[in-house]
């Protein structure tokens, strides 16, 4: 068995059948697992100036870049192995450089909570064996983690849960849209205007505190009626919940205090972006948007990766595991034409095509192992499934430190 680093469940019941050194087959796997371990369309080759270059010669020069940066940042890392993260926060300590992680425009803030203990969580083990109420909110997980529901929530026989979601569970859903996962929830979607958790949950409050919401109540009093009975309720927060209330994430906490038997889980799509905000928060305690200076560190939203492009702030970037070209508005994107962009990652990206230097990786979880956080907070190992002469994510950034 091996895991799979296609999503934040890192799935540990993959059967890889290995034929000369190659994957052939992959069993267990949903299709993002298996395109995962099918690899790279197009593989990364290193490159110095858009030249090819040997691999000693890209990190050689990589390190000159970021060593003559007055302000480089280093950023991506939630595609990344726990060990190369680590190396990571402690090269950004030795450039007095600013880190910051692809979570500072989605889940960072929900992991920042989770972590101060602001929520009640719990793991998907407990939610597989205990949970009756099950809440996707701003989350597709039939899409984005597809074996979730299958493997961990709705489907399962758990130990508590015998009957499954025939008889012994709930299956909610609030979104913007119908979702796949929407339409499993017979007859319990609650449609919500953009941007309408906020007015959503503030009706919800009142509902649970035995007022007549003002928004739907009807809806509101059933919905009420199902979370009250709960006997182990889990939210599984998507970014589509997060985007909507990212400057009122209070009023969730006033939700959750309001369930006492429920618990909030981060929906988080990159298989160790939690890993990242665990090693930064127990460095710094923040879990992105972090600058160094000598022993101390400095949080502040100019550090994140969207506000340093658009104030050209910074002079170099460091990009590992990451493809910020492809996911970042394109108006804070030309700044990247005018500084050196380093790219260590095992495919080519569309950041990689512009970047000044490339420093091909191994595949983590299937060319190089190494562990990683589930999306619940629980350290799961990686394996390596065949040989390969790539070098992993850390030995990458060993070798960075120690040319500097």
């Amino acid at each position: 068995m091996v895991t799979c680093t296609g999503c934040a469940l890192l799935c540990e019941d993959i059967d890889a059948v290995v034929e000369n050194n190659r994957i052939k087959e992959t069993r267990n796997a949903c299709r993002r697992g298996a395109a995962r371990f099918r690899g790279c369309i197009n593989r990364l080759a290193p490159s110095v100036d858009k030249k090819p270059a040997g691999i000693d010669a890209a990190i050689k020069r990589a390190a000159e870049i970021l060593k003559n940066a007055k302000s480089p940042m280093l950023f991506g890392w939630s595609n990344s192995t726990s060990e190369a993260q680590t190396k990571g926060i402690q090269l950004a300590k030795r450039l007095n450089a600013a880190i910051d992680d692809t979570s500072s425009f989605c889940q960072g803030i929900l992991i920042e909570k989770v972590l101060q203990k602001k929520f009640r969580t719990c793991s998907l083990e407990d939610v597989r064996d205990r949970a009756d109420v099950l809440v996707y909110w701003g989350s597709d997980a039939q899409d984005s983690e597809p074996r979730h529901l299958s493997r961990f929530s709705y489907f399962p026989r758990g130990e508590f849960r015998q009957r499954g979601y025939e008889e012994d569970r709930i299956a909610v859903a609030i979104d913007v849209r119908e979702s796949n996962t929407a339409k499993i929830c017979k007859g319990h979607f609650y449609r919500i205007p953009p941007k309408g958790d906020r007015k959503f949950i503030l009706a919800l409050l009142d509902a649970l505190s035995g007022k007549v919401p003002a928004y739907d109540a009807k809806r509101m009093l059933e919905l009420a009626g199902i979370l009250k009975k709960a006997e182990f309720g889990t939210i599984f927060a998507g970014i589509g919940l997060t985007y909507s209330i990212k400057d009122e994430l209070d009023i969730l906490v006033s939700l959750a205090d309001k369930l006492p038997n429920f618990h909030i889980m981060p929906m988080i799509g990159h298989y160790n972006m939690r890993g990242f905000d665990e090693a930064l928060f127990r460095e710094t305690g923040f879990v992105n948007r972090v600058k160094f200076d000598g022993s101390s560190a400095a949080h502040d939203n100019r550090y994140s990766i969207v506000e340093a492009l658009r104030q050209k702030s910074i002079d170099a970037l460091l990009v590992v595991g990451s493809d910020p070209l492809s996911s970042l508005p394109r108006s804070v994107l030309t700044h990247l034409a005018n500084i050196p962009v380093i790219c260590v990652d095992p495919c080519v990206t569309l950041t990689s095509r512009i970047a000044s230097v490339t420093i091909p990786a191994a595949v983590s979880g299937v060319e190089a192992g190494g562990s990683a956080i589930r999306m619940d907070g629980r350290v799961i190992e990686l394996s390596k499934v065949v040989e390969n002469n790539y070098l992993s994510d850390a030995e990458i950034l060993t070798r960075l430190t120690e040319e500097l």
